[in-house]
């Protein structure tokens, strides 16, 4: 198992780098840059402005290269060359696309994700600052997910084709089919104030003097928060997860094993919980990565919007739309590595619940 897990940890570095090529490639062709925001906003404040960052940037600056230069982005007309030169210099575009490349992946090896466009702060300080709200949302729903749904999927199991299966079913089928956000809305209208109820805070993740609080009522007032963003989040998540459990137990109770241990006189929790769970519960296990990065990383993101939870998918969000490349290629980075690394940890645990799977005569 050593051995496997070292060549998985080697093989993250080409995974890395592959996704990071590719999605530089991808940023390359995509118009409106932070250059061209840039010349937009100064565009609307006159030659004043332009004139004065001229002045600071030298009569040098101001040659055909330059111009040439200029000319590359729409609405650059009648801005001065230097200006565009330093905004070039600025945001690191004044080097080719591959030395830029190089240099971000030279800084991701120390662990230095750059500084914001906009938001004048590191990156690596950003994510985190924003971590614990994406971190809460994505752990609650998972375990909520998961205690819920392979409870629920085992009894459909052992009652295949009952009433019982087949409304919950159908309750299931409902849930999933309603999107995240617009329960979170139905949420807000009913317990959050909208029409109705005033149980629930429509914002943030604690109060404002949630520091002033007892232990206590900390946790208690964090909670009484993160109810509603989470029962959003999770609302879509049962689905999959519970259809899956009662397909991989259905799968192993038709096998000659349970018959075998049922004929020996077992009870049937001991069947299910002694045999067959450590069986059907591998799949189960391998969806947890995946599902866990998309509650965190994806799912989350109207949800953050609508309860004003200000987290990572908001951040990363906020950050495509404004062009801010350091936020986005750093939270990528990261994600992409918690991935990795997330599927690793599911490989382990293939091995801790039934010991007979051996990943060291897999071949690379």
């Amino acid at each position: 198992m050593t051995s496997y897990i070292i060549r998985r940890l080697l093989l993250m570095i080409p995974t890395l780098l592959g996704i990071m090529v590719v999605n530089f490639a991808i940023v390359q062709f995509a118009p409106g840059g932070p250059v061209e925001r840039a010349i937009a906003q100064a565009s609307g404040l006159g030659s004043d402005v332009t004139a004065r960052v001229s002045g600071s940037a030298g009569e040098g600056a101001q040659t055909a290269s330059v111009a040439v230069t200029a000319s590359r982005y729409q609405g650059a007309q009648g801005l001065d060359p230097a200006f565009i030169a330093e905004l070039e210099q600025q945001f690191g575009f004044d080097k080719p696309a591959h030395v830029r490349f190089l240099n971000m992946l030279a800084d991701y090896a120390h662990l230095d994700f750059g500084e914001s466009f906009y938001r004048g702060a590191r990156v690596s300080d950003l994510i985190i600052e924003k971590l614990p709200v994406s971190l809460s949302l994505g752990l609650w729903t998972t375990l909520i997910v998961y205690l819920i749904s392979i409870p629920l999927g085992i009894r459909k199991a052992v009652r295949d084709g009952s009433r019982f299966d087949i409304w919950t079913s159908g309750a299931i089928v409902v849930g999933y089919a309603v999107p995240g956000f617009l329960f979170a809305v139905l949420l807000v209208v009913f317990l959050a104030g909208g029409s109705y109820w005033q149980i629930f805070p429509l914002r943030g993740l604690v109060s404002d003097d949630w520091e002033t609080l007892s232990w206590g009522a900390r946790i208690l007032d964090y909670l009484w928060h993160i109810t509603l963003p989470v029962l959003a989040l999770a609302i879509g998540g049962f689905a999959s997860l519970t259809m899956l459990t009662k397909n991989a137990f259905l799968n192993e109770i038709g096998k000659l094993y349970v018959m075998t241990a049922r004929a020996k006189g077992l009870t049937q929790g001991r069947v299910l919980y002694g045999h067959v769970f450590r069986n059907a519960i591998l799949v189960v296990i391998a969806g947890f990565p995946g599902a866990f990065i998309a509650i965190l990383f994806t799912g989350s993101l109207l949800i953050e919007v609508i309860f004003s939870l200000d987290g990572l998918g908001l951040l990363g969000f906020e950050a495509v739309l404004n062009r801010d490349y350091p936020i986005v290629f750093g939270s990528l980075f990261i994600f992409t590595l918690l991935g990795l690394v997330l599927t690793l940890v599911s490989d382990i645990a293939y091995t801790v619940i039934d010991p007979r799977i051996d990943f060291e005569t897999r071949e690379t």
